[in-house]
């Protein structure tokens, strides 16, 4: 028998979000920023966010025997059950030099929004995308002018190993 903590909530991914992120981290965000002022709170949330980003990777790629960007954009191709329902995105370009995809619906952007707090979602959410691709590799950048968050149509995550 299943400990109690594995059995299956019987809960939507956005029932999930809701739980995690609009009942309980925005609105802790909300209070912290109106605190010490918005646009410096998430100026320092960006900052931490990025370290955080970086760390993790990092981490998360010690055992990989590549850090090229073929080894980067695996999981972008062959997304897992959590990312293919909290997401929605088409591949643009995959070429041996750059990968880029276009993602039209993002969990994260609907539940951020629904709570007018798009910054604080582009600065924990998105903005450490930066840093996840050059604490992947530091030759890897990553090119993005649209987000979901920021209220564009999509968001154009375009991925470049350098030299």
């Amino acid at each position: 028998m299943k400990h109690k903590f594995l059995i299956d909530a019987n809960a939507t991914f956005e029932d999930m979000f809701n739980f995690a992120y609009r009942d309980s981290f925005i609105p802790l965000m909300l209070v912290l920023a109106k605190a010490g002022g918005r646009e410096k709170f998430v100026e320092i949330l960006k900052k931490g966010a990025s370290e955080a980003a970086t760390l993790g990777i990092q981490n998360a790629a010690k055992s990989l025997p590549k850090r090229d960007l073929a080894a980067f954009v695996t999981p972008l191709k062959n997304p897992d059950h959590f990312w293919k329902h909290v997401l929605t995105f088409s591949i643009i370009e995959d070429s041996p030099k750059a990968f880029e995809v276009k993602v039209t619906e993002c969990l994260w952007a609907k539940t951020f929004r629904g709570m007018n707090a798009a910054d604080i979602g582009f600065a924990t959410i998105c903005f450490p995308d930066y840093a996840t691709a050059a604490g992947f590799n530091p030759k890897l950048k990553m090119i993005r002018s649209k987000t979901l968050m920021q209220g564009h149509d999509c968001c154009n995550h375009r991925y470049v190993m350098e030299g």
